[in-house]
């Protein structure tokens, strides 16, 4: 099962992808995902995570041939998301599946971002996931 799924052309949402990481370890996950994302190694990556859902998070990770940059978001942030600002292919803001969820939710995450139709953030959308009422791909059952 993937573990990565981006929208397909242009983001037409809030979020450009989903991500199911592994663990919760971002020094672990953190230089596959880029390396997904960013095929220069020379390339400047900037990233920024919910420092409630990355607990502990280091302020750099280091990926083959590259140091980088992990800053907590702000206030207002979302949570649920990581957003990578990537030298060559732009900027990525994508929802996190957290590592826990079992393999039938995480697909059905990954599958409602890339639904066209789909407007909902992060955290609605995994609210929604959680009580049963993502249907399809994104849609909210009555």
């Amino acid at each position: 099962m993937p573990r990565l799924t981006l929208t397909r052309d242009v983001s037409h949402g809030p979020l450009d992808g989903a991500w199911w990481p592994r663990c919760d370890a971002l020094e672990l996950e953190l230089p596959s995902l880029v390396g997904a994302l960013e095929p220069d190694p020379d390339a400047e990556v900037r990233v920024a995570v919910d420092p409630d859902e990355w607990p502990g998070a280091p302020h750099a990770v280091m990926a083959p041939g590259r140091a980088i940059p992990v800053e907590a978001t702000g206030p207002g942030g979302e949570a649920h998301v990581i957003t990578l600002d990537c030298g060559t292919v732009g900027r990525w803001v994508l929802l996190v599946v957290p590592p826990e969820e079992p393999a039938g939710t995480a697909a059905r995450l990954l599958a409602a971002v890339d639904d066209p139709e789909n407007r909902l953030t992060a955290t609605r959308m995994l609210a929604l996931v959680r009580t049963g009422r993502l249907g399809g791909a994104a849609g909210e059952k009555e």
